[in-house]
C-alpha cells in the first residue's frame, strides 16, 4: 500500500490543478518589430496591453476573448471607432483589399473551416494581431502554412487613417 499511496497522491494533485482557477496561460513572447506607422504603433502598443489573453468562444474581455471581439475592442480603443461585433458583421463593412494592398489598420479574414471564420488585424510586414484559438492574444505570420492556406480576403474599415 505504501508504493500506491504516493502514486495517488500525485495523480490527485494533478487532476485537481486542472480545475485551478490561478492557472494562468504561459506569457506571450514579445515582438521586437519598429512599428513603421502611427496605426502599427497602435496595434504594438494594443499586443502588449493583451499578449497572452486567452481565446473564448463568445468573450469579450482580459479573461477570455473571441477573434471579432478582439479586433472590436482594438479599434475602439486605439481609434476611437466602432465597427460590427461578429466576423461576419465586420466581413460585410469597409472596403475590400488585395492580399498585396494590405496596410496596418486592415482587417484579415481567414475560412478555417466549412462555416467557420476567423478575423484579425494587419500590423505590418506580413504580421497580422488576433486571438489564436490555441495561443490567445497573439501576432502571427501570413506566410505562415496554417494561416497561407486558409487566408480568405481583407477589408478596410472606415474610420482610420491607415496611411
Amino acid at each position: 500500500m505504501k508504493f500506491y499511496t504516493p502514486i495517488v497522491l500525485i495523480l490527485t494533485g494533478v487532476v485537481l490543478s486542472g480545475c485551478s482557477s490561478t492557472l494562468k496561460q504561459s506569457p506571450a513572447p514579445t515582438v521586437s518589430m519598429q512599428a513603421q506607422s502611427p496605426v502599427s504603433q497602435a496595434l504594438l502598443n494594443q499586443y502588449n496591453s493583451w499578449a497572452g489573453t486567452p481565446y473564448r468562444l463568445g468573450g469579450n474581455n482580459r479573461s477570455g476573448i473571441d477573434c471579432s471581439a478582439f479586433t472590436q475592442v482594438t479599434f475602439r480603443d486605439q481609434f476611437g471607432v466602432d465597427i460590427p461585433r461578429t466576423t461576419r458583421d465586420q466581413l460585410g463593412s469597409g472596403s475590400n483589399i488585395d492580399k498585396g494592398q494590405l496596410k496596418a489598420g486592415d482587417l484579415v479574414f481567414f475560412q478555417t473551416g466549412y462555416k467557420q471564420r476567423h478575423v484579425g488585424i494587419y500590423v505590418q510586414e506580413g504580421h497580422f494581431l488576433h486571438a489564436s484559438t490555441s495561443k490567445g492574444v497573439i501576432i502571427s505570420r501570413l506566410d505562415n502554412p496554417y494561416w497561407q492556406k486558409h487566408y480568405w480576403t481583407a477589408r478596410r474599415p472606415a474610420g482610420i487613417d491607415v496611411r
